[in-house]
């Protein structure tokens, strides 16, 4: 990873009382560990819910609504996280919101009933986006246009490890240990990051740039970007791409153990071509921040998705789930989104530049509302068929890509407009 010269960066957005900041490849990593932790909540107990099951006496519906209630609870938070750190700064809403989540993982880890487990993970779901969130606004506190392109494809390349190393690391420890050490492994994961974010995360938003935190400045940030068609339709877009993707990763234990008959260790047949694909379009976004413009790149990566999706499906209208076929697509349509998805989360940032943790907030919450309704409704109902699943996929892609073409149109009516 290629170190940016130094007047990319805007030195006096950083607050000189907790430094200046880390080291380029340092930061990336820093910020990519802070968003793993949604990844690592939602992936890492998936191989486990037939344990959980077992252990917690719970039906196979009340398990996965572990997952639901973290996804609601995660999406209600996470449309907070940015006005917050706009009022009171990016580095005490971080470090406030992995101390909550340490200790929500270490009650997860102790409970004894399905009901206490719906309780943590809702903490959980509350503390955890601050990380991807915040992260997004501290990348464009301190660095613009391709500069900051490269930086958050950097930070989605070490981000997208996450998904790929999870389930597989979930397997292996409930294979040698139990399902409570998952979440052992979690909290020790997250005091971590909290002592290294302690030491060497620096405040990007200086108090004279912080928002007010009253309810007359709050309704009327919210207001401005809700009422933005050019916000729904930009954030819809990255919102239903990722949706095709969710859908899989919600139905993975039935699609890994039912239709491939794998075992909970396994997993990795899945998540690893889906995270190969996430790197190499984050890699290739990086190789082609500032080279290509924004509306080829977006329109590359729905080749892409659609083109994977399309193949899903006419795969799977033919022949029974088998390996490798059945998760080759996934490659291919992750690439796609990891194409897409910088490029139009820039865009959407850039609508409200006053209020850009709030934005990425919005942003976030529309996707995670998304990920939450596919995970309890669209996956079940989906589930019993990988025809099903991969038509839901193109459904979603194709939704994603009617945004696209509809808000650049109406960019250029605005942009003509007397």
């Amino acid at each position: 990873m290629e170190r940016l010269p130094p007047d990319y960066v805007e030195q006096s957005a950083v607050d000189a009382k907790h430094g200046k900041l880390p080291a380029y490849n340092a930061f990336a990593l820093m910020l990519a560990a802070l968003a793993m932790l949604g990844p690592f909540s939602v992936d890492t107990y998936l191989p486990a819910f037939p344990d959980i099951q077992r252990t917690l006496q719970a039906s196979a519906i009340e398990v996965q609504q572990t997952l639901t209630a973290y996804m609601f609870s995660f999406a209600l938070m996470i449309l907070w996280h940015g006005a917050l750190s706009d009022a009171f700064g990016r580095r005490n809403i971080v470090l406030g919101s992995l101390a909550v989540f340490a200790v929500a993982s270490l009650g997860c880890a102790a409970v004894h009933s399905i009901e206490y487990l719906w309780a943590f993970r809702i903490l959980q779901g509350i503390s955890a986006g601050a990380g991807i969130v915040i992260g997004r606004a501290i990348i464009r506190d301190v660095y613009t246009g391709a500069p900051a392109a490269k930086l958050l494809s950097v930070v989605t390349m070490i981000f997208s490890v996450a998904p790929a190393i999870a389930p597989v690391l979930g397997g292996w420890i409930v294979k040698l240990l139990d399902w409570r050490s998952i979440f052992l492994f979690l909290f020790a994961y997250t005091v971590l990051l909290l002592w290294v974010c302690y030491k060497k995360l620096p405040e990007t938003l200086p108090p004279l740039k912080r928002q007010p935190f009253n309810p007359q400045s709050l309704t009327r940030n919210y207001k401005q970007i809700f009422r933005s068609p050019l916000f729904h339709l930009k954030a819809g877009t990255v919102a239903f791409n990722f949706a095709g993707l969710f859908l899989f990763i919600a139905a993975a234990p039935v699609f890994i153990t039912e239709h491939l008959g794998l075992g909970p260790d396994q997993f990795a047949w899945q998540f690893v071509p889906t995270v190969a694909g996430i790197f190499c379009g984050a890699f290739t976004v990086n190789r082609v921040a500032g080279t290509l413009p924004v509306a080829k790149q977006v329109m590359i990566g729905f080749c892409f998705l659609i083109g994977a999706g399309v193949v899903n499906v006419l795969y799977h209208a033919v022949f029974p789930p088998s390996l490798p076929w059945s998760v080759a697509p996934f490659f291919f349509y992750a690439f796609g989104m990891s194409v897409v998805a910088p490029a139009v989360t820039l865009l959407v940032l850039d609508l409200f530049p006053e209020i850009r943790g709030t934005v990425a907030s919005c942003q976030s919450f529309t996707q995670t509302m998304l990920a939450a309704v596919v995970s309890g409704v669209v996956a079940p109902m989906l589930s019993h068929s990988v025809l099903w699943l991969a038509a839901g996929q193109l459904a979603f892609t194709l939704i994603g890509f009617a945004l696209w073409t509809i808000g650049k149109r109406y960019h250029r009516a605005r942009a003509v407009r007397p």
